[in-house]
Parts: structure tokens; sequence; C-alpha cells
């Protein structure tokens, strides 16, 4: 080989390797691309401030439960004492907080549906920690957006939901049924929400099913027949039984011992549910779990955020996923009923001090409720659910 061809052959070497680097280089910015792309709309809470309560209304005089601040979306800046800077797990952010939505939507599309089940997910990716906050759909809320459509601003909170969504599509944003009844939350509330996630009833029972079902364990027999109903299917015996995609929902969605029960039920699903992601033989196959089903749920979360919530269930301890609901003795059914001109007749929703709920809700944003198991029913602390 003469020195002419060992330059020719240097050179399509380098270049060889040049071409490799450069392929190389570009599928890995598309993968992160790919990976950090929204499945959905981003949320926008627009500027703007709480609903103002009543002249009547009066912080608790509770000594451990303070006023809600003052809400200002410009930034502040507050010089603080220097502290160790605390490891993040799972490549996550400190903190993320997801608005979590199970829709009664039976169908495959999210043209139409109630929230179901509202909870707010506040995710701690220093301790780690998880914390669950459910909310009741039946409080009778200031709902933007819909007044020059139905001629009224208020509504049941899980229609916030409903009115957000194509099918009405009162909300003009993309983020839909989620968006609105994020911003409903933001203003009625104080309730600060990151990124959503919406399930329909069909979604959740095959995502059960794609890993096997889940293992209960009930202290107490649930009968959840009403009335004539005899089917056996509502029973569920006392024990540890194992349960598919449509029993599961079953379970989730009972309610005859009412709405806080229901809650109970969901809590345990949830737990069972997240004790099964958890398992070596099924924590692999979350990510193919999450790609077979991306397109059949409402999300803004990125696939890379996704497997960062899947690698932080599978690190917290039991103890530290807290899943609480609003004190039940906070609310009485509203007498008389509400009257709602929409569907023209009298519904039911909850009487409670929105002010005190604001109080909750900004011990939550700020990660100090909720933190033990209230010890008595005369605790000013709500009661928080760990999982087994």
């Amino acid at each position: 080989m003469n020195s002419t061809q060992k330059v020719v052959l240097a050179f399509l070497t380098v270049l060889a390797i040049t071409l490799v680097g450069l392929v190389v280089y570009f599928s890995f910015k598309a993968y992160e691309y790919y990976m950090a792309r929204p499945l959905g709309p981003a949320l926008v809470l627009p500027a703007g401030s709480l609903i103002p309560l009543e002249a009547t209304w009066t912080a608790s005089p509770s000594p451990n439960i303070s006023p809600f601040p003052s809400t200002t979306l410009a930034p502040t800046f507050t010089a603080l004492p220097a502290t160790p800077v605390n490891k993040v797990s799972c490549g996550g952010p400190e903190v993320m907080t997801l608005l979590v939505i199970g829709t009664d939507a039976r169908g495959e599309s999210y043209l139409y549906g109630l929230a179901d089940v509202i909870r707010i997910v506040r995710l701690d990716f220093v301790t780690p920690k998880i914390s669950v906050l459910e909310f009741p759909r039946d409080l009778w809320v200031s709902i933007p957006e819909i007044a020059d459509d139905i001629h009224q601003d208020h509504e049941k909170l899980n229609q916030a939901y409903l009115y957000g969504n194509p099918g009405f599509g009162y909300y003009d944003h993309p983020s839909a049924g989620p968006g609105l009844l994020a911003l409903t939350l933001y203003q009625n509330f104080g309730v600060i929400t990151d990124h959503y996630g919406a399930i329909n009833m069909r979604t959740f029972e095959s995502m059960v099913d794609a890993v096997g079902g889940i293992d209960v364990t009930l202290e107490d027999t649930i009968d959840g027949r009403a009335g004539k109903d005899r089917n056996p299917n509502l029973v569920f015996p006392a024990g540890t039984q194992h349960l598919n995609g449509e029993r599961a929902l079953m379970l989730a969605r009972i309610r005859i011992e009412g709405t806080f029960a229901r809650a109970d039920n969901q809590n345990l699903v949830l737990c069972a549910l997240r004790k099964k992601l958890t398992r070596p033989d099924v924590v692999t196959k979350i990510p193919d779990l999450i790609g077979s089903f991306k397109g059949n749920v409402q999300t803004d979360l990125s696939l890379e955020q996704l497997s960062q919530l899947a690698c932080l269930g599978s690190r917290v301890r039991p103890e530290n996923i807290l899943l609480t609901s609003f004190p039940t003795e906070l609310f009485t059914p509203s007498n008389p009923r509400i009257y709602d001109p929409v569907f023209e007749k009298t519904v039911f929703t909850w009487d409670v001090d929105f002010g005190i709920l604001r109080d909750y809700v900004s011990r939550f944003n700020q990660g100090t409720w909720p933190t033990k198991m209230a010890e008595s029913i005369d605790s000013d602390e709500a009661p928080a659910y760990t999982c087994p």
C-alpha cells in the first residue's frame, strides 16, 4: 500500500467514525426529544387570584392551622440560611404536584365524562414521599369560563372537567377538561398543579389486567348492592382476594356508605396497584405499559417524567405514602338542596367553610400536611391512610 492509499484510507476511516458519531449524537438527541416531549397540552394557570371569601369568614382559631397566605404570581426572593443540598431521587424535580382524575366515561375518548375521582398528588423526590389529597366532587364552586355558555358561574366541582372537554368545549385552551378543573381548584382553594393525568374507566380496567390484577385485603365485607339489586359481583368478602380490572373498578366506585367510604375503597385499590407495580417482575415492564396506553390517557407528562414517577414509586417507603381527605366533620349536606338551573332540579352538595379547606390546601402545598395518623376525632389533623 503506497502513501497515497494510506492517506485515502485514513481519511475514509475518519469520515466513517465522524458519520457514526453524528448518527449516534442525533439519534440520542431525537431520543431525548421524544422522551421529554409532553404527551398532551401543558397546563396554564392564568394570572389571577383566589375567589374572594364571604366577608363573614374568619380564619380557623386552631393554633395549628395558619390562614391561607395572599396569592401572587409575581416572583419573590427571600434570603434563606445556608442548608445542606439534599439529593434528588430518580432525576426528578424536588417537588412535583399532579392533578389525577378518574372520569366516569366508559368509552375510549375524552369528549365527555364527569370527574368521578379528584386527587391532588404531591411527589417529594428528596425525602422521598408521596402525599395524596382527595377532593369531594360534590362541592358547589365557582367555575371560570362557563358563564357565557350556561348563564351561571357555579356548578359542582366534578362538572368543571366535563365542561372543559371537547364535547362541551367551554374552556378555550388545549388542556381541556383537566385544565379547567385545575383552574377551578386553584381559584377556589389555592391548589397548585404542575401536571395532570386523567383516565377513563375502560383504560383503568385494562391497566389493572395488564399487570395481572391486584390483591386487596378487606377487614370487613363490603356490599355495594342497593335496594333489590342482588348482583353477587358487588359483594367483596372480608379477607384477601385477587381482583381483575373489572372487579377493581367496581370496588373503587362503591359508595353505598357515602362519599368518604368510597374514598377509603379507592385507597385500598390504589395501594394494591402501587404494590403490584413495584414488584421486580412488573417494574421492568412499566415503560412498555406506559407506551401501550399513552394514547388512552389524558396527560401532559412526558415519557421521561412518567419513568421518574415509576422510579419514585419503587423507592418510596410504604409509611411515606400518605393518602388523606379533609376531616369529614367539616362537611354537612346542604339543606335545602341547591337548585341547578342547567339540570332544572335540586342537587346534592356539601356545605363547608372554603376558608378552612384553603388552610389545609396551603399546608399540603408546602408539604407540612398530612404528616401522621390523626389520634382522635377531636384532632385538628385529618386522618392519613398509609399503604401497608
